[in-house]
This record gives C-alpha cells, sequence and structure tokens, in this order.
C-alpha cells in the first residue's frame, strides 16, 4: 500500500474520532495527517513525510491554541453582564439590612438584601457594597 493512501486513512480515522469525542487533539492529528498525505502523494521520502506531518501539526496548535485560549478566558469586568455585572457596585438600603433580610436599591432597581457579616445591622438610608449575589438576593457590606 502507497505511503499517501495510509495517510490519507489515517486522517479520515483521525477524523471520525474527532467528530465523536471533540477533543481538538484529534481534529490537528487529522489534519495534519491529511497535510501529510498530499507531501506523500507528490513523492516525499518517509522521514520528510514525518518532519512534514511535525511541522503541520506545530502549525495547527499555534493556530488554534490562541482561538482556543480566547473562548475559555473569562471576560474583562468590562464585559460582564447579568447579575455578574452587579458585584462590586454601590447600592443604597432602602429598608435595614441584617443577617436575615432587608431592602436595596442598585442602580434603579430594588432587591432583596442580607449583611455580608451576619452580625452587622445596616440601617436604611446607608450605602452599601454589592459582596455576592445568592439567587435574587445581595450579600452586601456598608460602606465606611
Amino acid at each position: 500500500m502507497e505511503d499517501w493512501v495510509i495517510w490519507l486513512v489515517l486522517a479520515v480515522v483521525l477524523g471520525v474520532a474527532e467528530i465523536f469525542t471533540l477533543t481538538t487533539a484529534l481534529g490537528l492529528l487529522g489534519g495534519a495527517a491529511l497535510v501529510t498525505a498530499l507531501a506523500a502523494l507528490l513523492g516525499l521520502p518517509v522521514p520528510l513525510q514525518l518532519i512534514v506531518f511535525a511541522g503541520a501539526l506545530g502549525a495547527g496548535v499555534a493556530v488554534v491554541r490562541p482561538i482556543a485560549k480566547r473562548h475559555l478566558m473569562p471576560p474583562p469586568p468590562s464585559q460582564q453582564f447579568g447579575v455578574q455585572a452587579l458585584i462590586g457596585k454601590t447600592a443604597y438600603v432602602t429598608s435595614e439590612v441584617t443577617g436575615r433580610d432587608g431592602r436595596i436599591r442598585i442602580g434603579g432597581e430594588e432587591w432583596s438584601a442580607r449583611a455580608y457579616d451576619e452580625t452587622l445591622v445596616i440601617p436604611a438610608g446607608a450605602a452599601v457594597d454589592v459582596m455576592e449575589i445568592e439567587g435574587a438576593t445581595a450579600l452586601v457590606y456598608p460602606r465606611e
């Protein structure tokens, strides 16, 4: 059997395995095998085919890694949205906040709240920092 056929079969097998595993690694190996099949079809000897395979795999990793890294990193604080964007904001107490209950106003919305430190009692009108969000309840700490 000719070398290019072996590389082509290997590329197809790795490509099918990638479809079932979604690991990206097998896809990179399959792509490198496909490039090597083309090199073998041109008549390169086996040692050069292995060099082409390693080079194609290295190029694939160099291209895919930055893309994957960009997608895996959490968004910067300026791009956070939803309740995560409320953490660190200043709020104002509308109804006394204790370790059990209370109400605050965050940016025009009223939220249920609890004191981050359960021993604190925060009076109405006080400014607080949102430390955490648990469900629909903000955990707050007084600004001093």
